[in-house]
């Protein structure tokens, strides 16, 4: 089930939202555990004993670290054990066949492929459940000691399927304690709004564009470009779309959970964009692979080491193909060169100039993430240079650009801060002036959910990119 289904958004969550506000105090958390089980059992009923396993091997791995504490050898084998299966089942459920092709590719005997599938949000809960241990073990946080208090934490439907990836110290409190009131319900559903409209309004129409330039046949150099554009504002939308919802959805709930996106499009460096982008990745391998192998402490092949190690993970996590491993090798390299040798001239330069150079890269670098078969990926980049006699122009790039022109100005101006920036010009006006602008926006808002809504009703076209990391 996704957010922007009309199970969900029919059914599921006003069903939902009735019973939470109906049940006292803590037995909404009750509620919240049985409708995330049902949520992530609706698609793939049997995972749930996946994910039930995970949660249960850290709530365990807590306890045992918090009674051993004052014995460091038990208390680390605890944590190690606890690792290793979390790993271990990431491992095979994600890279099992990964492992095979390659295995069959270097050797003479041939192994028979598991075809194992991917349950849908190992990824994210797996990071969660891992740092959880972890967390315990350094003493950053203390042991749950209420295991239905954590697979509710675990399990946690805004959040279970695509993240933002939610550290048990930032709601730790909160599944004890947590202010509802209507303030954070109506702030939350403005949020979880928002996002409906980023992803069935925009995400949704840049796709479709993309999906036609890719499957096109001959097309000029500007029109393959404009496919890896639209591919690139496809999966911002789509991803920080279903981050707003999440958030949106913890804050009607009471939880607060981190910011996944700051306008990253708006960079103006590489290092910048990876600031903005995927926050709660970014941090997370920042904080348990990269500065506990030293990050930049130990000189500058460590460094170096260290950065590469980070990225080839990063590209690993977002799955089992080369392209991904690809594609964040291409990150950790330009990173380094951006870090060591032009990075410093690049801050002298015009600030579009800055931009341009970081959409350019970025761009790119969408274009290895979303080719998993290399040859169509080669085929493809041929075209971003003329090759085979590929024009530079074509008229089918008015036609594109003509037919989705709305949907393109519009993804164009909102991956920039304009909103902020017109709520904060707001400031200094009068009240009358305030409440006219938030009555129009109210409304136009509506109107937009309708139409949203008409979309979902009428398109079968309505993916989720990270679905399948």
């Amino acid at each position: 089930m996704v957010f922007s289904s009309l199970s969900f958004l029919v059914f599921f969550l006003p069903v939902f939202l009735i019973l939470y506000y109906l049940i006292p105090g803590r037995a909404k958390n009750f509620v919240l555990l049985i409708f995330s089980l049902v949520f992530y059992a609706w698609g793939e009923p049997v995972y749930i004993l996946l994910m039930l396993l995970s949660s249960f091997v850290d709530y365990c791995d807590g306890i045992l670290q918090e009674k051993y504490s004052g014995e460091p050898g038990k208390k680390k084998l605890f944590l190690i054990i606890a690792l290793a299966i979390n790993l271990s089942l990431l491992a095979y459920f994600k890279y099992a066949d990964f492992a095979v092709g390659i295995w069959n590719s270097l050797t003479p005997l041939d192994v028979e492929f598991p075809h194992v599938a991917l349950p849908v949000g190992i990824s994210f809960y797996t990071f969660q459940t891992i740092s959880y241990s972890i967390d315990v073990y350094r003493g950053k946080i203390k042991a749950e000691h209420n295991y239905f208090d954590y697979l509710t934490y675990v399990s946690m439907f805004p959040q279970l399927i695509a993240g933002p990836i939610v550290r048990f110290s930032v709601v730790q409190k909160e599944l004890h304690t947590r202010t509802i009131n209507e303030d954070g319900f109506v702030n939350g559903m403005k949020r979880f709004i928002i996002g409906i409209l980023r992803k069935v309004l925009i995400a949704n129409q840049i796709g479709s564009l993309f999906d036609a330039i890719r499957t096109a046949g001959d097309i000029s150099v500007v029109t393959a470009w404009l496919g890896l554009l639209c591919f690139t504002l496809q999966l911002y939308f789509d991803f920080s779309a279903y981050s707003d919802m999440a958030i949106g959805l913890g804050q009607m709930l009471g939880f607060h959970f981190p910011e996944n996106f700051v306008y990253p499009l708006s960079a103006v460096t590489l290092t910048d964009f990876w600031r903005r982008w995927h926050i709660s990745l970014s941090t997370w391998f920042r904080d348990y692979v990269y500065i506990p192998l030293g990050g930049n402490r130990n000189g500058r092949v460590k460094h170096l080491r260290n950065v590469f190690v980070v990225w080839f993970l990063t590209g690993l996590w977002h799955g089992a193909s080369w392209n991904f491993v690809m594609w964040g090798l291409y990150h950790g390299t330009l990173l380094t060169l951006e870090k060591f040798i032009w990075g410093k001239k690049l801050e002298k330069l015009p600030v579009f100039i800055q931009h341009l150079y970081t959409i350019i890269i970025v761009i790119f670098g969408f274009g290895i993430f979303t080719f998993d078969d290399l040859g169509e990926m080669g085929r493809y980049f041929a075209k971003l240079v003329g090759i085979p006699g590929n024009a530079f122009f074509g008229k089918e790039f008015l036609w594109y650009t003509g037919n989705y022109l709305p949907f393109l100005v519009a993804a164009v101006i909102l991956s920039f801060p304009v909103y902020p920036g017109f709520l904060k010009m707001l400031e200094g006006r009068n009240n009358l002036i305030k409440k006219t602008v938030k009555g129009i926006g109210a409304f136009a808002m509506a109107g937009l959910f309708l139409l949203a809504m008409a979309s979902l009703v009428r398109d079968t076209y309505n993916p989720f990119l990270y679905f399948r990391f």
